[in-house]
């Protein structure tokens, strides 16, 4: 089968249209034909040889999928030929065809194009888990989403916003009314002021209930001080460092704050099909209503793929990158 291969470890350019064995399904597993797939952070560290794929997981880059299904594993049940689907993977997605547990697909919902249910499945499930498994956000409490026109951020504004939370952004200039436009309450420009003095001020000195992060490193103390009594603290990256000076430890324990850490790649399968059919059962017939949406900034043809990762590199998308596979 075709699919974009990584010639080295490196740059873009390393991104090449080749040929790779086709997987073969498992008894549980889908044998998918990949309509789209889109971009990840973990996409570009795997390309630059950081970030390998977890152990018997395909080496190709691809964290997600919509697509066909052109054969079912003889021990499926909830899935046939022919029968649309979407979800998450350990790996694979850069091909024309990828195997997916069928634990881990879910049904395409109406009037949702292969591009739009490519870009739902890695930010919305991670989302869901930062939100609701780690942070136990409930409605009438107060969430800061840092990295608030990423993909993650997008999915986290308007799901925290279905569960009736309060939600606060941080975003650059360029991107703030869209993070506005997906429901956030108050928008923060980072690059001018710092944040907690802004959520402070909007919530009377209160502060927030969830904070979910991506930056870590520069922005723990002032998470720190942004948290309200039993607040959760959700750390999903290190963008900005992985250290940390000066932290007042007083204030973890005189607040009772919880900090976390997660990655979802790496978890078990186990954990990850409860997570989909969890999320799922709340987001799907959203996405039906409309009320629930995939946030897309740009299709490039799959050929393109170096393309498109330089642009994510860029950090100028707001929302998923999605690659057209044909």
């Amino acid at each position: 089968m075709k699919a974009i291969l990584v010639k080295q470890p490196g740059g873009p350019e390393q991104l090449i249209l080749g040929e790779h064995e086709q997987p073969l399904p498992k008894p549980t597993e889908l044998l998918v034909k990949v309509h789209a797939t889109a971009l990840n952070r973990a996409d570009t560290l795997q390309r630059q040889g950081k970030y390998p794929p977890p152990q018997g997981g395909s080496p190709l880059l691809g964290l997600e999928i919509a697509g066909e299904v052109v054969e079912a594993g003889v021990n499926c049940t909830r899935f046939k030929k022919g029968d649309k689907v979407f979800g998450l993977l350990p790996g694979g997605g850069y091909a024309e065809y990828a195997v997916i547990d069928e634990g881990m697909a879910m049904p395409v919902p109406d009037k949702l194009s292969m591009e739009e249910a490519a870009s739902i499945p890695e930010v919305f499930l991670t989302a869901w888990q930062a939100l609701v498994w780690l942070g136990r956000l409930q409605a009438g409490e107060r969430a800061l989403i840092h990295a608030g026109a990423s993909g993650v951020g997008t999915a986290a504004i308007q799901l925290a916003r279905a569960l009736q939370a309060e939600v606060l952004v941080t975003a650059s200039e360029q991107k703030i009314q869209a993070c506005l436009d997906l429901g956030a309450q108050k928008a923060i420009n980072y690059r001018e002021v710092p944040f907690e003095e802004e959520v402070l001020a909007h919530t009377n000195s209160e502060g927030v209930d969830v904070i979910v992060d991506f930056i870590a490193g520069p922005y723990f103390n002032q998470n720190l001080d942004c948290l309200r009594l039993d607040g959760r603290l959700v750390i999903l990256a290190n963008l900005g460092g992985g250290k940390v000076d000066g932290v007042d430890l007083r204030k973890v324990l005189s607040k009772r704050l919880h900090v976390m850490g997660s990655t979802l790649r790496a978890r078990t399968r186990d954990y990850q099909v409860k997570l989909t059919e969890d999320m799922s059962r709340f987001a799907l017939p959203l996405f039906k209503e409309g009320k629930l949406k995939p946030v897309v900034d740009s299709v490039y043809d799959w050929k393109d793929a170096a393309e498109a990762h330089r642009y994510m590199e860029q950090n100028k998308n707001i929302g998923k990158i999605v690659l057209r596979v044909s």
